[in-house]
Order: structure tokens, then C-alpha cells, then sequence
């Protein structure tokens, strides 16, 4: 069957871009600054016929291979960037830079597309325009918005986008699969409680923002509990209170860094509401002001039916139902890819990168959590994800001419 052949050619292709893969590994690049990352990328797809645009969002990378008379349009992204980390691993590969390691496998996923790549070019049976994206600065600094503003679907419209994530604590190589809501909205707030220092003997003459962030900090979490659907998910996490440096001097002010993510958009807006509202009646209740510095983060992450539904067939093709599950349960992570979502119906799919016994600091590395300095990119799945990558674009640009019996109808 073609899907097995398909997946057999990039087996044997594996120790390449394993190779490939840990060079990227070992030469991390924070957000907006993957020069050398964006380069080799670059060159490879030059090297195999595709038609390079560089410096889209800064950084970023589209390679356009276009064959026979085809009028369809597929997107396909990778992100390239590393995370400011300072790598636990020992082994050969291990970042040579220090604070910035790749703990979130964009390595991998740069590298299963790069694989693809060179089996469309040489191998690829498809009629269309392929467009494949890589892409600058996931991590929280929004590199698909910076890449659409430089016009991404203007000069590389697609008719759909595509894009996957490895995904420690799910058996290695497993696809998942999700359609609707799929990863959190992400905001963000400062706020600066203004109140009256004084000495810690004589709280009466002071007022104090020590007691109103407390306050404020419990308040919060009924924001959830009743103002939120409890059908609905919501988190509000106060990840950092900062006041004060003695324990007989109540300071002048406090402050508090919160994330707010939500699965739903009514949920997103009615959050920040709430959390506004809360923060200012309860600062005014103790005698103090509130600050409040909103940022907006990413949007839900929205996986549109037709092309989940036709992404999952792909899937359960190559794998088998044994190895795909079909309908996943959402996450509270973020991702920007979300944004190209907005203007262009695709789905974002999940690939197991190893469901090892151990947790935490102490569990294999291709089985740690992502974001942990202990964590690295499972390479069992370059040729799962590449021949994902492969299988989707040929059914997605199908030729009629090749078509076998295996294709799925078209989104």
C-alpha cells in the first residue's frame, strides 16, 4: 500500500534528519533570532526545487513547490524557535548555548517537515500549489501574526494550513485529533496595588496593598467557580506577588502577575470582565488603587470539521485506528497557530512523543513534560511525522491521474 511505502522510504531516510534534527537541537535560536536555523532551512528547500521566500515575520521561511494543473492550495507549519532554558541533558547533542535550549521540540517539527519536503520534491505524486511555512517565534511572541502582517496568505493564499506538535505522556508516534476547541486563549495581566506604607506596629495610619493582594488573590478564583459555566474551562493563575522586603514595614504598593486561559471566546471576554472588575473593588474596598496592565495573548485555538475530519482520515491511513485517536480532550496550552486558524480553516494535531513511567526531573527525556530542561524531541517520530506530512499533501493536491483507492474525499 502506498502509505507503507511511503513510510518505509522515510525510515530509511531517518538517520539523516536525525542528524539534521540534533544540529538544530544543538545550536538553539530564541524567538526572532533563528539566523542559522532559517538559513539551513533555506538552503535544503533550494537545494530540492521548491521556490524560497525568506524574511517573512523576520525570520521565517515559506518553500512553494507547485506541479500540474491543480488549483488547489495546502499550507503546512513548523515552528523553529528555542525556549531561554538552560538544558539539564548530557548527551552529545545537548545545547551549546547557554540559557537557551530547544524544550518544546521545534526541532523535531522542523525536521519531520524538512523530511517531507525532500520526499514531495523527489517522490511526491500531486497536482497543486504546496506551500510549506516555517515559522519564527511561537513562544509567546506571536511570530504567525508577524508573518501574516507580512502578507503570508497574501503572496501564499492557501486553502487550507496544517500543523502538529509532539506531545509528551502520549505513546510515541500516536496521532491525535481534535475538532473544535482545541488549545486555550492566553492573557495576561500586571497590576500594581498603590496603598500607604507605614510601620508594620501601627497598622491603622497605613493602608495597606500587602492585605489587598490576599484578598485579591483568593477573590479571584470566583471569578471561575461562579462566574463561569462550570461546563466551561477557565483558569486564573496568580503566578507572582511581589511587596515589601521587611517584616515590620507595610509597603506602599504590591504587585501581581496573572494568566487567564480559556477554551471558549465568550469565556475569554467575560474573564477579563470579571477579573477588572474584581481587582478594582476589591483594591478600593482596603483603602488602595489598582493598575491593571491587560495583554492580550493568544487566541482559542479552533480546529475547523471538514478539514479535522479529513486530517484524521490521513491519519487512521497510515497508522491504523489503533495507533489514532480521533477525538482528543482539549489543552490549556497555547499556541499561535491559532491566529492562522482565523484566516485560513486547517486543524493542528497532536503526535505522542513517548508516555514513559517516570515524571517530572527524573523521567526519560523524550517523556518530560515540554518547557523541561530535561526534555528532548523523541526521533522515532521523524519518519511517523514526515510521512504524515507526505501522505496529507498528496491526498490534500491529489492528482487524479494517480489517485489510488486509499484517498479520503477532500475538505
Amino acid at each position: 500500500m502506498a502509505s507503507l511505502a511511503t513510510l518505509d522510504a522515510l525510515r530509511d531516510a531517518a538517520p539523516e534528519f536525525v542528524a539534521l534534527r540534533r544540529d538544530i537541537h544543538r545550536h538553539p535560536e530564541l524567538g526572532f533570532d533563528e539566523h542559522r536555523t532559517s538559513a539551513l532551512v533555506a538552503e535544503r528547500l533550494q537545494a530540492w526545487g521548491y521556490t524560497v521566500h525568506r524574511g517573512l515575520g523576520g525570520t521565517g521561511v515559506v518553500g512553494t513547490l507547485q506541479r500540474g494543473s491543480g488549483t488547489r492550495r495546502l499550507g503546512i507549519r513548523a515552528d523553529m524557535d528555542a525556549l531561554p532554558i538552560t538544558e539539564a541533558n548530557t548527551f552529545a547533542h545537548a545545547s551549546c548555548h547557554a540559557g537557551v535550549m530547544h524544550a518544546c521540540g521545534h526541532d523535531g517539527h522542523t525536521a519531520m517537515l524538512l523530511a517531507a519536503a525532500r520526499h514531495l520534491a523527489t517522490h511526491g505524486q500531486f497536482s497543486g500549489t504546496l506551500n510549506l511555512i516555517f515559522q519564527p517565534a511561537e513562544e509567546g511572541q506571536g511570530g504567525a501574526l508577524c508573518m501574516m502582517a507580512d502578507g503570508l496568505f497574501d503572496q501564499h493564499p492557501c486553502d487550507a494550513v496544517f500543523a502538529m506538535h509532539n506531545m509528551p505522556g502520549i505513546a510515541q508516534g500516536r496521532l491525535v485529533f481534535r475538532e473544535g476547541a482545541a488549545m486555550a486563549s492566553s492573557d495576561y495581566a500586571t497590576v500594581t496595588l498603590h496603598g500607604v506604607g507605614g510601620h508594620g506596629a501601627m497598622p491603622h495610619l497605613a493602608q495597606d496593598p500587602v492585605v489587598a493582594a490576599a484578598s485579591i488573590v483568593m477573590a479571584l478564583q470566583t471569578v471561575v467557580s461562579r462566574n463561569i459555566d462550570p461546563l466551561h474551562t477557565a483558569v486564573v493563575t496568580v503566578g507572582a506577588l511581589q511587596a515589601g522586603q521587611a517584616n515590620n514595614v507595610i509597603p506602599a504598593s504590591a504587585r501581581l502577575e496573572i494568566s487567564v486561559r480559556a477554551l471558549d471566546r465568550d469565556v475569554r471576554r467575560t474573564l477579563e470582565a470579571r477579573i477588572k472588575a474584581l481587582i478594582s473593588a476589591q483594591a478600593e474596598s482596603l483603602g488602595c488603587t489598582a493598575q491593571i496592565d491587560w495583554r492580550p495573548g493568544y487566541t482559542v485555538l479552533v480546529n475547523t470539521p471538514d478539514e479535522t475530519a479529513f486530517a484524521r482520515q490521513v491519519g487512521l491511513e497510515l497508522l491504523g485506528a489503533g495507533r489514532v485517536t480521533e477525538q482528543g480532550p482539549p489543552l490549556t496550552g497555547s499556541e499561535d497557530f491559532a491566529f492562522m486558524l482565523e484566516r485560513v480553516p486547517g486543524s493542528y494535531l497532536l503526535i505522542g512523543n513517548g508516555d514513559g513511567a517516570a515524571v517530572g526531573d527524573h523521567a526519560p527525556a523524550h517523556a518530560c513534560m515540554v518547557h523541561n530542561p530535561g526534555y528532548d524531541f523523541n526521533d522515532d517520530n521523524l519518519a511517523i511525522g514526515a510521512a504524515y506530512w507526505v501522505r496529507l499533501a498528496e491526498r490534500f493536491l491529489a492528482d487524479p491521474k494517480t489517485l489510488d483507492t486509499e484517498a479520503p474525499p477532500a475538505p
